[in-house]
């Protein structure tokens, strides 16, 4: 944070001073009105975090429609009377469809192997967590906990993740955080970009005097330090729930006096030279000295006392929560080596920075000029609707102001007269220049008309034209899309570790795959023009059939795996086939072009064995048993209607 003092007031540079310009965000001291934003005065809140957390309720204040609301809490006596018509809720629903695309996959690379002739163990088992992992998405409705999460980023600037092994559904679980109640712990030389080690959710509880609860503040903190010896569930002397040392036992054989090991988790190594203790996690080749500890506490706001903030609130005046188990919540070894949590940032931090910025950051001011002019653009309508009436004439009926409408007779006297102020234009300008804030506020933001979906269609001259349009859309959604990139391939390593520390049954001898989730494609495409350029570059061989189907499937067209739609085209090319066949002169090639078995296994030819003696002698006797005494012929040699000799 940068500060530069003046004559009169103290100018801050920091992630959130695009909101300076306001009164009620940045007072004198460049700090937020206390009626306006009371939470991020509270006395638990640490300093730094002050101005983020008012940021974020000015910010959730625009969404909503709220601005002029919480305007007039600041002092603002005149902010009732501003329009609000949604416009900053239409760009955050905007950019956040076009930042997760049409659809959103789990991929893991080598699983598009699986299957073919070149398969290995490595591309079963990618194939297999890729499955897995997208049965886990089905059963944890993820493409819903995106959609909470990035509204959060794209409005606020930050969204959270936190994932929990759930023993009950026997698998992770995952939930989304307002950024608000998020409170990682970043040292002064620490570098903003680096995973915390420490990490707080925190938030105030109301009173509740019908069940006799005070004002409370809850916080949930993550961990990683030192594995520890083990510790189970107790009570302290003044009858809270607590975390206690259990007692160490003494092995066969020890001297007398010799102090007992300290207890040891199942699998944990005691290093007896220096005392440390190690673990051997699933997914790791060499031991590990770390794991996470989860605490979950309570305070009464009036039992704190003195400069204490959210990372320094004395635990001898907390109440832990106890799990379904029976577990106490106080430093609990969650037996992993990474915190459960992940932080979204909307876009590309800064250099030593840990949170993004929100896509209305850059307009709002446009957005306070644009409510300005739709009030006094609603003001002109009503003067163009019912205008006012001027009358004047020598004895006039009356004076000063009267009432105008339909059904009502004035009279003028000698020379005089009636006129309608016309106002019509004075509203064609202003709705011109609300035409004009709206190319303003898109420009800034880099969303093209065609993106919000309000431009004509048939204005459009070209496909090429729509393409250079959408340029600015094309570098912001790359841009916030490889913000995120990293924070989701972490979630669904974590994900996987999380089965593994579970234990589930269908993730033995699994080892965790760099998986990665990918967004659809997110333009409006002309899928005749598409087509014909497919069709254009396969015809000419400039492209190959994979490459096409891939931009058939990115254009809307219903392939829903490119790999069985590639086997099913080959299977019916049988001019290519041909060509194959003359180039190679290899049937087996072809055969596998086409998915036929061109050259079965020949079947092995019947073996007649010689006759036996015996076999011989038998075969006499039917013989002679088949012969007509009479004739002398055989019934073998007789064909039905064939009398038997020369008798009639």
């Amino acid at each position: 944070m940068g500060l530069i003092s003046g004559a009169r007031r103290l100018l801050r540079i920091d992630a959130w001073s695009y909101l300076n310009y306001k009164p009620i965000y940045s007072d004198q001291l460049g700090m937020p009105n206390r009626r306006a934003f009371p939470e991020a005065q509270a006395t638990w809140v640490p300093a730094e975090d002050e101005r983020r957390l008012a940021a974020y309720k000015l910010l959730a204040a625009y969404d909503q429609n709220q601005a002029a609301e919480l305007a007039e809490v600041g002092g603002d006596i005149h902010a009732r009377e501003r329009r609000e018509f949604g416009d900053p809720s239409m760009l955050i629903d905007t950019v956040m469809a076009h930042v997760l695309g049409r659809e959103q996959t789990i991929t893991v690379p080598g699983a598009e192997h699986e299957g073919d002739g070149t398969a290995d163990a490595e591309a079963a088992t990618a194939a297999r967590v890729q499955e897995l992992l997208r049965d886990w998405a089905e059963d944890e409705q993820l493409p819903m906990r995106l959609q909470q999460a990035e509204r959060k980023a794209v409005s606020l600037g930050d969204g959270v993740y936190r994932l929990a092994w759930d023993p009950d559904k026997n698998r992770p679980t995952i939930r989304v955080h307002d950024p608000g109640f998020y409170f990682p712990v970043i040292g002064e030389d620490a570098d903003g970009g680096d995973y915390p080690t420490r990490m707080h959710f925190a938030w105030e509880l109301p009173e509740d005097p019908k069940r006799g609860l005070k004002a409370r503040i809850r916080r949930i903190t993550y961990e990683l330090d030192w594995i520890r010896p083990a510790t189970g569930s107790g009570v302290d002397q003044a009858g809270r729930a607590v975390r206690a040392p259990l007692p160490g036992v003494l092995p066969d054989g020890a001297a007398e006096g010799e102090e007992p090991p300290p207890p040891l988790t199942r699998g944990d190594f005691l290093n007896p030279d220096n005392g440390a203790i190690s673990r051997q996690y699933a997914w790791n080749d060499q031991l590990s000295y770390v794991t996470c500890y989860l605490t979950d506490a309570t305070w009464n706001i009036g039992d704190i006392k003195g400069p204490v903030d959210v990372d320094s609130l004395p635990l001898s005046a907390a109440t832990f929560a106890t799990r379904g188990d029976g577990e106490v919540l106080d430093h609990l070894d969650l037996l992993l080596d990474f915190i459960p949590v992940v932080h979204l940032p909307n876009t590309v931090p800064p250099a030593e920075e840990h949170w993004g910025q929100s896509s209305l950051a850059k307009i709002l001011q446009v957005l306070d000029e644009l409510a300005g002019s739709d009030t006094d653009s609603s003001r002109a309508s009503a003067t163009t609707g019912s205008p006012m009436v001027v009358m004047w004439g020598k004895s006039a009926a009356g004076s000063g102001a009267q009432e105008v409408g339909p059904g009502i007779l004035y009279t003028t006297g000698e020379g005089g007269g009636m006129a309608a102020i016309d106002t019509s234009k004075n509203l064609a300008e202003l709705r011109n220049h609300v035409h004009d804030l709206h190319d303003r506020a898109a420009n800034v933001a880099r969303i093209p008309a065609v993106a919000l979906g309000t431009m004509d269609p048939s204005k459009v001259p070209s496909g090429y034209a729509l393409q250079l349009s959408l340029g600015p859309l094309d570098a912001l959604v790359s841009s916030m899309r490889l913000a995120r990139d990293h924070k989701y391939a972490l979630l669904l390593k974590m994900v996987q570790r999380l089965f593994l520390a579970g234990q589930h049954p269908d993730w033995a001898g699994v080892q965790p795959q760099p998986a990665k989730l990918t967004f659809g494609a997110y333009t409006p495409t002309d899928k005749q023009a598409v087509l014909e350029q497919v069709a254009a570059g396969r015809q000419a061989e400039v492209i190959s059939l994979e490459t096409a189907v891939r931009m058939l499937q990115d254009a809307g067209f219903p392939i829903e795996d490119a790999a069985q739609e590639i086997e099913r085209i080959q299977s019916r090319s049988f001019d290519q086939a041909k060509a194959l066949a003359d180039a190679t002169g290899d049937t087996g090639a072809v055969g596998d072009y086409l998915g036929l078995d061109l050259n079965p296994d020949p079947v092995a030819p019947t073996v007649v064995l010689p006759a036996t003696p015996a076999d011989q002698a038998a075969a006499d006797v039917q013989a002679a048993a088949d012969q007509n005494p009479a004739t002398g012929v055989t019934r073998a040699n007789t064909v039905p209607g064939q009398s038997r000799g020369n008798t009639p």
